[in-house]
C-alpha cells in the first residue's frame, strides 16, 4: 500500500493505547510502519525494470522485520539520551514525554513494521513474504494500492482519538473502533475478490494438460479498482497465450523461450521475475513488448515493461 496508508496505520495502533508503553512509542509505530520500504532506495542505484525484482523482498521478509524494529528502537533510544543530555529548553527533552524504555521500544517498532508487509499483502503487485528463505510471491487481491475509502476511515479514526484525547474523554476507543471497521473492510473486500474470481472460473471451459492428462486450471486475478471498492477488473489467461482484462484481450505474439536470454538481459530477467501474467505485444517495428496484465498501459512503457528490439514477433492465432 502507499505510505500515507501504512503512516496511518502506525498512529491509529498508537492512538489505540500503544502510545502508553513507553515515551516515542508513537514515532516508533509510524516510522515503523514504513520501514520495510527502505528498499526504496534501490531507484538510485537500478535502472528500468530493474526495481521490479528488488521492491517488496529482502526488507519485507523475516530477518528485516526483526532487524530493522531494532536500528529504529536504538536510533531513537540515542535520540531521547541526546535530548536529556541537552536538558531543558530548545531541543531538549520535552517533560510529558514517558520515560523510553528500550524493550517496549522496540516492540513497537517491531509491531509497526508488522503491520506493513500486511497491508502490502493485500494489493495485485504482491510480496515475497519469506525473503531470503524463499522468493515467492504472495497476493491478497483484496485492495486498489491507494485506497481512499481506507484513507477515509483511518484518518478519521485518528482525528476522532485525538480529539477525545485533548478534551479529557475517553481516546482509546475511537481508535480501536477503526482498527474494527478497518479489519471488517479488508474481509468483506476479501470475500468479494474470492467470490468474483470463482464466479468467472465457473464460466471458463476445463483446460486437459497434455502431459498429465489431469484437468488444468485457468488463471484468474481479480484486480480492485480505485474508488469503487466492490468492483473488480477481472484478468483471465487464455490457452492461445493471450490474455483478457475485462472484455479488451491482449497479446498479439507468442512468449519466446527466454532461458538463454534472460542470463544474458538483466531487465528482462528482472520483469520475468516479477510478473504475474506476462503477454507480448507487437512493437510498431514487429519486436516484441512485454507487458504485465495487471498494470497494462501502452502509452505508459518503461516501468512495467520491457522491450526486445532483437526479438521479432511471432503472431498468436486468434483468441
Amino acid at each position: 500500500m502507499d505510505n500515507l496508508t501504512h503512516s496511518l496505520v502506525g498512529a491509529l495502533l498508537g492512538q489505540a493505547g500503544l502510545k502508553r508503553t513507553t515515551g516515542l512509542a508513537m514515532p516508533a509505530l509510524i516510522i515503523g510502519a514504513n520501514l520495510p520500504d527502505v528498499d526504496a532506495a534501490c531507484f538510485f542505484w537500478l535502472k528500468g525494470t530493474e526495481h521490479l525484482a528488488f521492491r517488496r523482498g529482502i526488507t519485507h521478509g523475516p530477518p528485516a522485520l526483526v532487524l530493522l524494529p531494532l536500528i529504529l528502537a536504538g536510533l531513537l533510544w540515542a535520540f531521547d539520551r541526546w535530548q536529556t543530555k541537552r536538558g531543558a529548553g530548545r531541543f531538549g527533552r520535552p517533560e510529558a514525554r514517558l520515560p523510553v524504555r528500550f524493550g517496549w521500544l522496540y516492540a513497537m517498532a517491531f509491531i509497526g513494521c508488522l503491520s506493513h508487509p500486511f497491508f502490502d499483502w493485500l494489493n495485485v503487485y504482491g510480496i515475497r513474504l519469506l525473503e531470503p528463505f524463499s522468493s515467492r510471491w504472495f497476493y491478497g487481491d483484496t485492495l486498489f494500492i491507494i485506497d481512499v475509502w481506507l484513507w477515509a476511515l483511518l484518518t478519521g479514526s485518528v482525528w476522532w482519538s485525538r480529539r477525545r484525547e485533548k478534551a479529557g474523554g475517553e481516546w482509546m476507543r475511537p481508535a480501536r473502533v477503526g482498527i474494527a471497521v478497518g479489519l471488517a473492510y479488508i474481509g468483506v473486500n476479501g470475500a468479494i475478490s474470492e467470490f468474483e474470481r470463482d464466479r468467472v472460473a465457473e464460466t471458463l471451459p476445463y483446460l486437459e494438460c497434455s502431459e498429465t492428462a489431469t484437468v488444468c486450471d485457468w488463471d484468474v486475478i481479480a484486480s480492485p479498482v480505485p474508488i469503487v471498492p466492490w468492483q473488480r477488473e477481472m484478468i483471465t489467461d487464455h490457452p492461445a497465450g493471450h490474455w483478457t482484462i475485462g472484455t479488451q484481450v491482449v497479446g498479439d505474439c507468442r512468449l519466446p523461450d527466454f532461458t538463454e536470454t534472460r542470463q544474458t538481459n538483466s531487465q528482462l530477467d528482472a520483469f520475468l521475475f516479477w510478473s504475474r501474467a506476462p503477454f507480448a505485444a507487437r512493437a510498431p517495428d514487429g519486436s516484441v513488448i512485454l507487458y504485465d496484465a495487471r498494470f497494462y498501459d501502452p502509452r505508459a512503457r518503461g516501468r512495467f515493461s520491457v522491450a526486445l528490439p532483437d526479438v521479432e514477433c511471432e503472431e498468436l492465432p486468434a483468441p
